[in-house]
Parts: C-alpha cells; structure tokens; sequence
C-alpha cells in the first residue's frame, strides 16, 4: 500500500480491504521526506485506519530512510507493526533488530528480502524470506526454509551459496538499478518459460542481446535450465 503521503495510503488500504487481503505492507512516506516522529504518526495513523495486520517495508534504496530499530521496536510492542519486511541490506541492523525482538517476547515477525544472505538471516533469528529472487526459484528458497526449521545449517548455506550464483543474473553490461534486477529476474522467468515477454515498463528497456544469454549462462550453471 505504497504511495508519497499518509493519506493516500490509507485510500490504499481500503481498496486492499475491498479486496479481502489478510494483511499490508507499508513504507514510511517519501517524496516529501520527514522525520522519525513523522514517520511514527504515520504508522500510527496506518494502524486506527484497519484492522488488518501491518508490516512495515524497511527499503532504504527506494524511500530515503532507514527505519531505526528503536521505532520499529516501539511500534511492535505497541501493537502497530505485526512485523518487518527488511530489504535495507543491513545485516549488521538487521542482526541488532533481531535480537532486540527476541528481548522483547517477539512481537514483530521479521522477514528479509536481502537475497544472498539470508543464511544469515535465519541464523539471527529471521521468520523467513520475501526474495525477489524467489519469483525465479521458489524452490530453491522453500528447501532452505525448510532445512533451516530442521537445523539443517549445511543444507542450508549449500543451497545459499547456489542461490547466491543465480543472483549473477542481475550482474548485466550496461543496465543498472530496477532495469538490471528487475530486467534479469522477467528475463529468467521467460527462458523458464513462466513469462511470455521480458517486457518492462516504459522508459526501462528490456534485456536483451548479450545481456539475455548472460542469464540463460547462469541458469544454465545453477541447474534451472
């Protein structure tokens, strides 16, 4: 229910209400950047507008702020925040996070969306993973889900270190940013024949030429083609 201002996102909210969803993800407001006492009326203000369960999306790279621990911490014992969507990328905060929620009774669920080490992340006491990467392999990621519930560690870092190499996908010539991830992962789906097109949204253009046969390279390498 992302949008550049509190008001918008509560609009939001009532259409995914409308909907039937069980629950939204929302990050602080951008565009019109404020402060942390902004950012917590804002997720106040979220929480007396549904009654659904709130997870705060913590995306530095798209937002402009990193959402302190100390506020997300408060918002969870408080009952605003069910949890934490972390795709900051830092694992360091997000170890301290962790722990400061094991302290507190877990009130937050914690998820991380860092693709590459979320090994780590389950070590440091993550509920699990949202990876953008895991819309090319799923399985991949439940495997490791699971072998991390059975305290399988080996299993588990064996199955990173192969999740790790497909994330070179997004390694292309040329493109950067939303073109290059984003490009990479519509691009793996159709080779994998999920998507029909790699098409992406104007002005970003889709992969293509070299750039394609570097991702069909590393599927290749990873087993998924």
């Amino acid at each position: 229910v992302i949008s550049t201002e509190t008001e918008r996102v509560v609009e939001h909210i009532r259409q995914a209400e409308d909907i039937g969803v069980d629950a939204v993800v929302a990050t602080a407001p951008f565009y019109a950047l404020q402060g942390v006492r902004e950012i917590r009326r804002h997720f106040e203000i979220l929480r007396e507008s549904t009654d659904l369960p709130i997870w705060a999306y913590d995306i530095p790279a798209c937002v402009h702020w990193k959402l302190p621990n100390d506020l997300v911490m408060d918002l969870g014992k408080a009952g605003v925040l069910s949890g934490v969507k972390d795709s900051s990328g830092d694992d360091v905060g997000f170890r301290f996070l962790s722990r400061l929620n094991a302290e507190a009774g877990h009130p937050l669920q914690l998820l991380t969306g860092h693709e590459v080490v979320v090994d780590g992340a389950y070590l440091s006491g993550a509920d699990g993973c949202v990876p953008g990467l895991g819309n090319v392999d799923p399985d991949g990621y439940v495997r490791q889900w699971k072998a991390a519930l059975a305290k399988d560690w080996e299993t588990v870092r064996k199955e990173q270190d192969r999740l790790a190499d497909l994330m070179t996908i997004v390694q292309v010539k040329d493109v950067q940013g939303f073109g290059a991830g984003i490009g990479a992962f519509k691009t793996a789906l159709q080779l994998l024949g999920v998507f029909e097109s790699n098409e992406m949204p104007r002005p970003v253009a889709a992969l293509s030429g070299e750039n394609v046969e570097h991702v069909r390279r590393v599927l290749q390498k990873v087993g998924l083609l």
